[in-house]
């Protein structure tokens, strides 16, 4: 199967959402709202995409300062193409879009917690949050 990845600044909503509901990302991310969803994509710095044919079948989605740190915020495949290797692809190209010297930083969806050491990713045992209010 060729599978081909692009750097894809203007990922429509409706093909993120449709992604986002084929992988497990759907349950955490506001698929219903549309418009959130649209600012999310508009004000990412990095967006990779990975397509089969015209069919997109992953996704990551960073902010980056393109120096010091990127925060991968979304990093999405479609349960049938996954193990296949296109989620390490997606954040190899997605690191060095933002600059291979930055920090690549995430969090794991906590089905996904065992992938990341994996593929050679070190855990962290410090991070915190503030929730939306």
């Amino acid at each position: 199967m060729n599978v081909d990845y692009q750097l894809e600044p203007a990922l429509s909503a409706d093909e993120f959402i449709d992604v986002l509901r084929r992988s497990t990302l759907a349950e955490r991310r506001p698929v219903e709202d549309h418009e959130r969803i649209e600012l999310m994509l508009r004000n990412a710095d990095v967006i990779v995409t990975a397509r089969a044919g015209k069919l997109l079948v992953g996704v990551s989605r960073a902010i980056t300062d393109f120096s010091f740190c990127t925060y991968l915020s979304d990093l999405a495949v479609a349960v049938e193409f996954q193990k296949l290797g296109i989620g390490r692809e997606l954040i190899v190209r997605t690191h060095a879009a933002a600059g291979r010297a930055t920090r690549l930083l995430l969090i794991a969806a906590p089905k996904a917690r065992s992938y990341y050491p994996h593929i050679g990713m070190q855990p962290h045992d410090s991070c915190w949050m503030l929730e939306p209010v």
